[in-house]
C-alpha cells in the first residue's frame, strides 16, 4: 500500500509551505508516501476549462495505475478523523494504492474527477489548494496515530 499525493502548485507562503513539510514528514512516518507538486498552468489568455484541462493532463501522470483514486473537492463526502483513519487502514489491509488528487485555483477537471473512486470533501468551505493540502497531510497523520492507538487524536 502507498499513498500518492498528487496537487497542482507549491504553497507561496514560505510559512504555510514549512507546515505543509512538517505533517508530510510526520504522516510518511506511518504510510509509504509519495508527494508529487505539478506545474500550475498560466490563467493569463486561457480560460478557466483549458486551465483545469492542462493541469489535469499533468495530475493525471502521477496517478499510479490501479490507485484508488480519491477526489478531494468540496462536494465530496465528509468523512470525521475516525472515519477517515479506518478507510486508511482498510486500504492497507486490502494492499491498494490511494491516489490524492487536488487541483489547482479552478479546481479539478471534470475528467479526472470521473476517474475517481472517491470524492472527499476536506471542508465545506472552498479552500485554496495549498491550504486543502495542508489539511489533507494533517488528517494523513492524524490517521495514522489513531490507527496506532497513539494520544495526538483526543
Amino acid at each position: 500500500m502507498r499513498l500518492v499525493v498528487a496537487v497542482v502548485g507549491k504553497a507561496r507562503n514560505p510559512a504555510l509551505g514549512e507546515a505543509i513539510r512538517d505533517y508530510e514528514t510526520r504522516a510518511a512516518r506511518y504510510w509509504p508516501l509519495d508527494v508529487h507538486e505539478v506545474r500550475e498552468e498560466r490563467a493569463a489568455g486561457a480560460s478557466p476549462d483549458r486551465v483545469k484541462e492542462r493541469e489535469g493532463e499533468r495530475l493525471a501522470e502521477r496517478i499510479p495505475p490501479r490507485a484508488h483514486i480519491v477526489a478531494c473537492e468540496q462536494s465530496g463526502k465528509s468523512l470525521d478523523s475516525k472515519q477517515f483513519a479506518d478507510f486508511l487502514q482498510r486500504a492497507r489491509v486490502d494492499d491498494r494504492d490511494i491516489a490524492f488528487v487536488i487541483g489547482g485555483a479552478f479546481g479539478l477537471p471534470a475528467e479526472v474527477s470521473a476517474r475517481a473512486s472517491t470524492r472527499l470533501s476536506l471542508s465545506p468551505w472552498t479552500l485554496p489548494h495549498e491550504l486543502a493540502r495542508l489539511v489533507l497531510a494533517e488528517q494523513l497523520y492524524r490517521a495514522g496515530t489513531i490507527v496506532r492507538g497513539e494520544p495526538y487524536h483526543k
